[in-house]
């Protein structure tokens, strides 16, 4: 039969191995250590009594590690400082909203005395006091250590982004950089949102050459798709550019021809680059522009030289080029020095202010190597019988009136007839004047 000791024993053993459990989960668990130290005995601490404080204190010790390591993670998770006296964060230094403890109530009233029954009153749950955490997303727990983790997760997600964000930046800055060097820098900045937002390079390259700007810079791209010919990359039409801009340069075309405009359009290369013009062919085209108009055409050179001092080579084979494109004081130029050059090739002379006046009125180089074929044949003739008849002079004008069909040809038409007509009454219906100055047909006499 059990004695008081072995009872009184027996209840310390078991109290030991309570407190033993709680020490691992108690806030302060060297209290409990210390409350069973101190715990009334009958006739000292036995070996089990002594095991079950040895027991507790090395969980104590346990729990307490567990406890610091848990503040200081939850410390680094929401960026405050712990206590060193007691251990635990001190709310003041929290440097964000996350990480903030919110407290349940105390202890609840007992509930009312419930019916007897067979193991007699019962009592109403006592209410219980517990701890939520909330994250800087919002969302709450109730475990410090699920918080801890889901709290870094977010972090680590919030400093990718701002990690994903400059590197984007970066990139951006350095394609804006790239296509500046290009003249093209307005392309890439309506896109600025897209390459931080961190897009990918294909999704990129879509959406700029879908832009209006894009569209203008490249514009020659659409008119090879639509001949069946593939579109050239960015590098590819800028390097073509580059070529055409070489060959003229080089054979002292006009600026004109390649200098820059608005996205560092050059327009007049969109049709070689549209037509898939090398930069091979683009010479053999100018020499042979250079063949056929510098060199093959003597008077038309020389008029354009006595015309205007100033003009160029360059001049001269931009307009045999494109003719139809051609600066319109260049084309003024030459389609009065063509006149000028079909006058000295009939062995006359034509002012500037002469050529330039028949070039207003139409008269294209055709016409003009025609035209002064036939007054050359006729002109001395009438001037000699203007002169025989003492009549108002018959001249290199009055002769143009009628054979260019400008104005005042009629009444140059009369003069030369009348001519003709006294020259037969005083020959007796014979003239000598014959040849062209005789004619009748439209370009002639």
């Amino acid at each position: 039969m059990a004695t008081p000791d072995d009872i009184i024993e027996a209840k310390r053993i078991a109290n030991a191995r309570t407190m033993a459990q709680a020490a691992a989960k108690s806030v302060d668990p060297f209290a409990l250590a210390t409350q069973l130290a101190a715990t009334p005995k009958a006739t000292g601490p036995s070996q089990a009594e002594l095991d079950a404080i040895s027991a507790a204190k090395t969980s104590a010790t346990a729990a307490q590690a567990a406890a610091k390591a848990q503040a200081q993670a939850l410390a680094k998770a929401v960026g405050a400082k712990i206590d060193p006296a007691t251990g635990k964060i001190i709310p003041e230094t929290m440097t964000t909203p996350t990480g903030v403890y919110t407290f349940a109530g105390a202890t609840g009233p007992s509930g009312p005395t419930g019916p007897s029954g067979p193991s007699g009153t019962a009592s109403g749950p006592t209410g219980v006091t517990g701890k939520t955490y909330t994250a800087s997303d919002g969302t709450i727990f109730t475990d410090q250590q699920a918080y801890v983790s889901y709290e870094a997760m977010v972090r680590d997600k919030q400093n990718q982004k701002l990690a994903n964000i400059a590197a984007s930046q970066s990139a951006y800055d350095l394609m804006y950089q790239e296509f500046a060097r290009y003249g093209l820098g307005s392309l890439v900045e309506p896109l600025k949102d897209l390459v931080q937002r961190g897009i990918s390079a294909a999704e990129f390259t879509l959406r700029l050459r879908d832009t209006d700007a894009y569209k203008k810079r490249f514009a020659a791209n659409a008119q090879r798709i639509a001949k069946g010919l593939g579109a050239l990359s960015e590098a590819e039409y800028i390097a073509m550019e580059d070529q055409y801009q070489n060959v003229m340069r080089n054979y002292g075309l006009p600026e004109s021809y390649y200098t820059k405009g608005d996205l560092g359009v050059q327009p007049g290369f969109e049709k070689l680059l549209a037509n898939d013009v090398s930069a091979a062919e683009l010479e053999d085209r100018v020499q042979t522009a250079q063949n056929r108009v510098i060199n093959a055409a003597p008077e038309v050179t020389q008029a354009l030289k006595q015309f205007y001092p100033g003009i160029t080579n360059g001049d001269i084979l931009a307009y045999a080029l494109d003719p139809q494109n051609a600066l319109s004081n260049i084309k003024r130029k030459v389609g009065a020095a063509e006149i000028g050059g079909a006058a000295l090739q009939a062995g006359l002379e034509t002012g500037l202010a002469r050529a330039e006046e028949l070039q207003q009125y139409g008269i294209t180089k055709q016409q003009a190597q025609q035209g002064y074929q036939t007054i050359g044949g006729g002109l001395q003739r009438g001037s000699e019988l203007a002169s025989i008849y003492q009549q108002s002079p018959y001249t290199q004008t009055t002769a143009e009136q009628e054979v260019f069909g400008i104005p005042g040809s009629a009444e140059a038409e009369k003069k030369r007839k009348k001519l003709i007509g006294l020259e037969r009454a005083t020959f007796g219906g014979q003239t000598g004047a014959g040849g062209a100055f005789e004619r009748e047909r439209a370009g002639g006499y």
